[in-house]
């Protein structure tokens, strides 16, 4: 009951937010008075009141003496009034129109502090969400803004702050892979889980997910009957993360049972009908998979964009199977022994 109550207050003060009435800023204030009025409702935590009169001090005084500093507290009163794109715009005018102001630092730092926040709404506030498991989007555009400051101006002030954040928004990053990793092991796509778990362990170094990654590799490989690959990432998580979850009295443990795709009827007879035939040699199972997909995506294709041809171009073969002739009706009729 908790959660609906706080769902229903969240819904009612997003309705009473969006039906407030524009505020009507006097027309015959001063600039001193517009700034003034505008500081008591920041002080006061009126952000929208604040962000209505910084926007009529920025436009009836564009070369006046507060209007930088209206500019950047415009990027403030936007990001505190939960207005995300309209703080991140700002902060993108700032930059464009000072780039050599003593402090742009503050509208880099404010514009990746509004991508940090913008996934944490009202909702998550209260609600114990999971953020690795939601889209990295934002999290990724706040960590590439992070970056942009503490590389030009490493020596700032919110500098420290920025990659205390960074290290955070890496983490989540890494966790997500992860997390579309085994996603792509339950759905036995073992070759997009395998390349998912490399990409951790080659872009997240130092990350805790690095671990879940050679884990992730391990599993795919394995599935795939890649030996050699699956050795080394075994061999290379025991080396570095020896209390693994996945390492049990110094064995792999795998996260997924293999799933048993064999038919009904095969199950039935305990393999004697219906069996997966065996491997050609020099062929594996992740060529198997590449096979089963290529042709997964030439059902797919519409038929008008077929060829012509009924019997099929060398182009339209899969790799590595014979050309396929059409036969005609007395091949079908005598079941191909005058063909």
């Amino acid at each position: 009951m908790q959660v609906k109550h706080l769902l229903l207050i969240a819904i009612l003060g997003l309705t009473v937010a969006c039906s407030s009435k524009k505020e009507v800023v006097d027309e015959n204030l001063s600039e001193v008075e517009l700034y003034q009025q505008a500081q008591a409702d920041l002080d006061n935590h009126s952000y929208t009141s604040a962000v209505a009169k910084l926007k009529a001090l920025d436009s009836r005084y564009p070369f006046g003496r507060y209007a930088d500093q209206a500019q950047l507290e415009l990027i403030y009163a936007n990001y505190k009034d939960s207005e995300p794109e309209a703080a991140k715009s700002a902060a993108e005018r700032f930059i464009r129109l000072h780039p050599q102001h003593p402090n742009v630092d503050y509208a880099y730092y404010l514009k990746g502090l509004t991508s940090f926040d913008q996934d944490r709404g009202i909702v998550a506030r209260f609600l114990p969400l999971d953020m690795t498991k939601r889209d990295p989007g934002a999290a990724r555009d706040s960590y590439n803004e992070f970056a942009q400051l503490t590389s030009r101006y490493p020596n700032s002030r919110y500098a420290p702050d920025a990659k205390q954040r960074m290290i955070y928004l890496r983490n989540l990053l890494a966790a997500y892979e992860i997390h579309v990793a085994d996603y792509y092991l339950t759905r036995q796509a073992y070759v997009a889980a395998a390349n998912r778990g490399r990409y951790v362990v080659e872009n997240f170094q130092e990350t805790p997910s690095v671990g879940d990654g050679l884990a992730v590799m391990t599993e795919a490989y394995q599935r795939l009957h890649l030996d050699d690959l699956a050795a080394t990432s075994l061999e290379t998580l025991k080396l570095n993360y020896p209390n693994h979850p996945s390492l049990k009295d110094g064995k792999f443990v795998p996260q997924q049972q293999e799933a048993d795709n064999r038919s009904w009827l095969s199950k039935a007879t305990l393999g004697w009908i219906g069996s997966t035939p065996p491997l050609p040699p020099g062929e594996t199972r992740a060529n198997e998979e590449l096979t089963k997909q290529y042709r997964d995506y030439k059902e797919s294709i519409p038929k008008e964009l077929l060829p012509k041809d009924e019997g099929g171009n060398l182009e339209d073969q899969v790799p590595g199977e014979p050309v396929k002739k059409s036969r005609s009706w007395f091949s079908y009729a005598t079941f191909g022994l005058f063909d």
